[in-house]
């Protein structure tokens, strides 16, 4: 970033009057702690206790709250969970949804979009089809589009996440799953320049290490077990450039290790994680990011509709 010239991601002052806005709204999740097998302790910021069981309603929310004027409809495309996340605020604001999805959208959050109320779309078979479907649904008057990831007020609400952690953890490390971006964007925005923040991504879904490596966004083919909630098809320009502000360390895992982790969490702590949740928890039991000697872990477990 130029020395004078604004950032391209949010500042920690729009998070804060963000989760001002949307407090009332959302939950603040809890944090436990826990010791991994290897004898690793390790707190766990429990996003899948959000409302719709992601952590997706924080960015919904403050998108239709923050809105100039009141939408008379609110419009998404989703592989699931930002979809559940946008039906569920249109419930809360007596707003009607559309919510477009590929068909290879699992089946639960399919039929729980149908029981929140809104108009369901099934359509092609990536997210990127379902985005372009929408977009004639967004332009009708008084719509108002809400992204996954991509946008600046999409990732502010999103950042109310590390708002939460800092308030409830000791300061250390973050490790977050990555999709499209936006919970790393927002998360990313707030601690950049105080704590260290891991990007874990399955070797299916490398839209982050993809980017990374190149220095700009580039476009990959998502595929494997977390691909409908990590499927993004390229990271996000907002949360790309919260992580290159960051520093952001990538690490890739196998997707043995994730479902591992969603064994692990459910054995020991009853935490019944989606294999997008417990993508930044696997990078921890696997080994694929090992932490120094006596550094402090927070894990995002972000969502928990397998």
């Amino acid at each position: 970033m130029v020395a004078g010239m604004p950032a391209n991601f949010p500042t920690r002052e729009q998070i804060t009057a963000a989760h001002s806005l949307i407090e009332g709204y959302i939950r603040r999740t809890p944090v436990i702690n826990v010791t991994l097998p290897s004898g690793q302790g390790v707190t766990l910021k429990l996003e899948l206790l959000q409302h719709t069981s992601s952590f997706k309603p924080r960015g919904a929310f403050f998108n239709a709250l923050s809105a100039s004027e009141r939408p008379t409809s609110l419009v998404a495309a989703s592989g699931g969970n930002h979809g559940l996340a946008v039906a569920y605020v249109g419930q809360e604001l007596g707003i009607p949804a559309r919510i477009f999805v590929p068909t290879t959208a699992p089946a639960v959050k399919v039929e729980r979009l149908g029981r929140l109320g809104a108009q369901v779309n099934q359509i092609g078979t990536r997210y990127a089809e379902a985005l372009e479907a929408s977009k004639a649904a967004a332009g009708e008057a008084g719509a108002l589009a809400i992204h996954a990831y991509d946008t600046m007020a999409t990732v502010t609400g999103q950042g109310s996440t590390g708002l939460e952690i800092e308030e409830q953890t000791r300061p250390g490390t973050v490790l977050v799953a990555v999709g499209g971006g936006g919970l790393i964007g927002g998360v990313s925005s707030w601690f950049v320049g105080q704590r260290k923040i891991v990007a874990v991504e399955p070797h299916g879904c490398p839209t982050m290490h993809t980017a990374l490596a190149a220095g700009w966004p580039v476009p990959v083919n998502p595929s494997g077990l977390a691909a409908d909630s990590l499927g993004a098809s390229v990271i996000g320009e907002v949360g790309f450039a919260a992580a290159q502000a960051a520093e952001v360390i990538s690490v890739l895992i196998e997707e043995d290790a994730i479902r591992a982790a969603q064994t692990w969490l459910w054995d020991e702590v009853r935490i019944a994680a989606e294999p997008g949740g417990a993508v930044a928890l696997a990078a921890l039991m696997s080994g694929a990011y090992r932490p120094a000697e006596g550094e402090e872990i927070t894990v995002i477990v972000c969502g928990g509709n397998g």
